[in-house]
Parts: C-alpha cells; sequence; structure tokens
C-alpha cells in the first residue's frame, strides 16, 4: 500500500478544493510530498529535524498531519474578502511543518516560514527551491521580533506552549481579525491551557483525523489531535 497516496485520498484531495478553495491536484501533491520526504530522509540527521526516519512513519506523522488541518484552514480563508492577497506563515517552522505541506497544496498563496536557525533556515531554503515553491520565503527571525499586524494567518506546530508571553507575541503579530492556527495533541491538555492565560481569547479546537495516526489503531496506540482556532 502506498500511505502517503492513500492518506491523501483519506483527506478529500480527490475533490481538488476545500470549502470552494482551489488546492494542488492530487497527483502533483503526491510526487511534491515524496520529493520533501526524500529530502527530509537526506538531511534529518545532519541538521537534527524530525524524529522519525522511515518512509511511511514521516509520511503519517509528518506529512498527512500537517494536511489533516488544511480543510479547516481553506474553511477560515474562504472567509476572507480578499483571499488573493492574504498572507499565510508558519511560526517556529523548523523541518518546514506544517508550512511545506500547506504551500505546496496551496500554491494560490503566498506563505512565509519562520525560522531562528541559520542552517535550518538554509534547509527550508533548499526544499523550497527542490519542490519549486514559488509561494515560499523563508526568513531567519524569532516570533518576538516580528513586525505587528502583519499576517493574515499563522500556523504552528510542535511549537512551545501557549503562555501568557507567547500567546500575546503570536496575536499581536496577526492583522485585525485574523486566525492562529495551532496543532496540537489532547483536548484537556488544551483547554488547561488555554485556562492559564490571564487573558482567555476567543479560540475553538477542531478534531482532526490523520489517517493511519488517529484512526484504526488500538486503545493504547490511538493519537489525538486538534487543530485551535485563535482568533484576533
Amino acid at each position: 500500500m502506498n500511505i502517503l497516496r492513500e492518506g491523501l485520498l483519506k483527506l478529500g484531495f480527490d475533490k481538488d478544493n476545500f470549502s470552494g478553495i482551489p488546492v494542488l491536484p492530487i497527483d502533483e501533491l503526491e510526487a511534491k510530498m515524496e520529493k520533501y520526504i526524500a529530502i527530509l530522509q537526506e538531511y534529518n540527521a545532519k541538521f537534527d529535524l524530525i524524529n522519525a526516519d522511515e518512509h511511511d512513519e514521516i509520511a503519517v506523522k509528518h506529512i498527512l498531519d500537517s494536511l489533516s488541518g488544511l480543510p479547516k484552514i481553506c474553511e477560515i480563508l474562504s472567509r476572507a474578502s480578499d483571499a488573493d492577497s492574504l498572507s499565510l506563515a508558519d511560526i517556529g517552522s523548523g523541518a518546514g511543518l506544517p508550512g511545506i505541506p500547506l504551500s505546496a497544496a496551496l500554491p494560490q498563496y503566498k506563505f512565509t516560514l519562520i525560522e531562528r536557525m541559520t542552517k535550518r533556515c538554509a534547509f527550508l531554503n533548499h526544499c523550497a527551491a527542490e519542490l519549486e515553491l514559488k509561494n515560499v520565503t523563508v526568513e531567519e527571525n524569532q516570533a518576538e521580533r516580528l513586525e505587528q499586524k502583519r499576517f493574515d494567518l499563522c500556523v504552528f506546530r510542535a511549537f512551545r506552549p501557549l503562555e501568557k508571553k507567547m500567546a500575546k507575541v503570536l496575536l499581536r503579530i496577526l492583522k485585525d481579525g485574523g486566525c492562529l492556527a495551532a496543532y496540537k495533541a489532547k483536548k484537556a491538555n488544551i483547554i488547561e491551557e488555554m485556562e492559564g492565560l490571564p487573558q482567555k481569547p476567543k479560540y475553538e479546537v477542531f478534531q482532526l483525523v490523520v489517517p493511519f495516526l488517529t484512526e484504526n489503531a488500538g486503545e493504547e496506540e490511538e493519537r489525538e489531535r486538534n487543530l485551535v482556532v485563535i482568533e484576533r
């Protein structure tokens, strides 16, 4: 079985759009993601990128996991009146997750991959060039140093917990009406995290189904994944 292909089908990429937002045709997306997996495998040890080396493990835990949030992200984008001019960012991009899979799937949107480490920025630039992602810019920077009201939508995954200081930093780089979309694990932990903020922002938690990760697994193996959407 081709795990990546089957996962893309389960996520609905054969429909070519989510909430009316066109996405890259499944054959092209599969080809780009296969190439991305190969690059991750080649450079993982050198750059300490991800905690997986096998093809199928990378495909499930990183590629399909990143793309599982796309339907909800497209729903958010579809509500914008000026959709063509929206600016999106992946904060603390690291290995390019979820930014590279999302930008590959949505070539019509401009993505900025924010990463503080020079060597990882070099890796991200290499990926963008190899995958021919014309809509991607890599920026060596820290979230705390980004200008205010810069992005319409910011995504992040495997990022620091949302404590008071970081929540303030992330919200201030959003334009008015913008959203944060955070890939998180257990809902109970998310609620505890949000309740711990001195000024609780408006947010919603959406359960994600990651093919071969959150479904068809035994109780001990099943992993919970959620997307937290926070509005400014």
